[in-house]
């Protein structure tokens, strides 16, 4: 499909069923042909996904992040260890993320458990960052309040003065894999008789049920 796709085409998606007869068995490979989908019809980010997780006390919190891959295991992203999404993750590993591709009326909620990826995975993905970015990670306080915006620039020049060309990844920064134990894909039809298919993880097979919009 064409990465430029004109409005005509994306009615098309618009116009699109989901039918739990249909869909691959595999939930992750439905996902990977929806992302395409996402991808080659220009859909500004689609690797943008709302994460959501909770405290010991079951108090909430979402915010979006990028999704920097994906494969059979789960879906990885990267952070602060030590910010508030961080802090909740180590009480509490189980989240929900949520893709949405408003152009081409999809939605994929995803809910699983989230662990730290390896060290060398997250060393990895680190030294592929731009540099400014190395050093925006250094220095993170992330979700912490500080001063003021001068407080926070003037420790990054300080820092970036004295890095060198290869600052280290710090303890505190690297990646999560969040593992699935149900997805729902979602795909918009008219007068809000949406389609539903939900997977539901049961003793090592994945279970395919249609949901009531």
């Amino acid at each position: 499909m064409s990465k430029n796709l004109s409005f005509k085409d994306q009615e098309l998606y618009k116009r699109a069923v989901l039918d739990e007869n249909s869909v691959n068995s595999d939930p992750f490979i439905q996902f990977s042909d929806w992302f395409r989908d996402a991808v080659d019809s220009g859909v500004p980010e689609p690797e943008a996904m709302f994460l959501a997780s909770a405290d010991n006390k079951g108090i909430p919190s979402g915010r979006i992040v990028l999704m920097k891959g994906f494969d059979p295991k789960g879906f990885v992203f990267f952070t602060n260890y030590n910010s508030r999404k961080g802090s909740e993750i180590d009480l509490n590993p189980f989240v929900a993320i949520v893709f949405h591709w408003k152009e081409i009326g999809r939605q994929v909620r995803i809910t699983g458990k989230a662990k730290r990826i390896s060290r060398s995975e997250s060393e990895e993905y680190f030294r592929s960052r731009p540099f400014e970015s190395k050093i925006s990670a250094i220095i993170s306080l992330q979700s912490k309040v500080i001063p003021d915006r001068k407080f926070l620039e003037e420790k990054f020049e300080k820092v970036k003065r004295n890095a060198g060309q290869n600052p280290k990844r710090p303890v505190h920064w690297g990646g999560y894999r969040i593992t699935p134990s149900v997805y729902e894909f979602w795909q918009s039809r008219p007068y809000r008789l949406h389609d539903r298919i939900q997977y539901r993880l049961m003793k090592g097979n994945w279970v395919i049920e249609r949901l009531s919009p």
